[in-house]
């Protein structure tokens, strides 16, 4: 496939997508699509490679119910296909740094010894940070994630409702997080647009590329 039409079907693709206020709750998103979206986001860019969260994917519907009311009542989080909760720890320290140094050695086949100045380098950056923004940083990271989500869906005609409208403290607590030493960041409903919802085919409102971009 050559690179223009490559860059029509992403442009085609972003252009579909949109936030979907309806989900049609029959639809549930196939089993071998839904692995292709996860390694998408297994794929996703995050700082130092540490990966410092979870993607809690939440099918059962009990669970669904008891986060509806602490998710503003919106219907999107009991009629889509899954809910994914992003999830970020609350602290990154040596235990995270040796867990991805093991885990590049073996993938990469370098001893951890050869490892162990950039290992180093990453912990003493890190312990550097004071906790109250390396949670905010972390939490900063699931937003990378979420935005491949965005495209990735769109490349897979998945429907996605990007949501910052719910009460973490309660998801917290219905989801067992803070044990985990996770909080939520936050909420993405996926699944299949309904075509009772109003708003599948409103005209994308966003600025000029005059005014939204700057080139030095």
């Amino acid at each position: 496939m050559d690179t223009q039409t490559v860059s029509q079907s992403l442009i085609e693709c972003l252009e579909w997508r949109y936030a979907t206020k309806k989900f049609d709750a029959s639809k549930k998103i196939p089993k071998e699509t839904l692995e292709t979206l996860k390694t998408a986001l297994q794929l996703t860019a995050s700082s130092y490679g540490l990966q410092a969260y979870k993607i809690f994917i939440i099918e059962n519907p009990e669970i669904r119910q008891k986060l509806l009311p602490f998710s503003w009542n919106q219907n999107q989080i009991v009629d889509a296909s899954q809910v994914l909760v992003f999830a970020n720890q609350l602290e990154v320290g040596d235990a995270d740094v040796d867990a991805y140094i093991k885990n590049a050695s073996q993938t990469r086949n370098v001893p951890v010894e050869k490892m162990k100045p950039y290992a180093d380098f990453m912990k003493a950056n890190i312990k550097s940070v004071p906790a109250e923004a390396k949670a905010f940083w972390n939490a900063k990271q699931t937003y990378i994630v979420l935005g491949n989500l965005l495209t990735a869906a769109a490349a897979l005609k998945i429907d996605v409702c990007p949501m910052e409208g719910f009460d973490p403290a309660a998801y917290d607590e219905i989801l067992g997080l803070k044990a985990q030493g996770l909080t939520a960041a936050v909420v993405a409903p996926i699944g299949y647009r309904s075509g009772e919802d109003p708003t599948a085919h409103l005209a994308k409102v966003r600025k000029p590329k005059e005014e939204l971009f700057v080139t030095l």
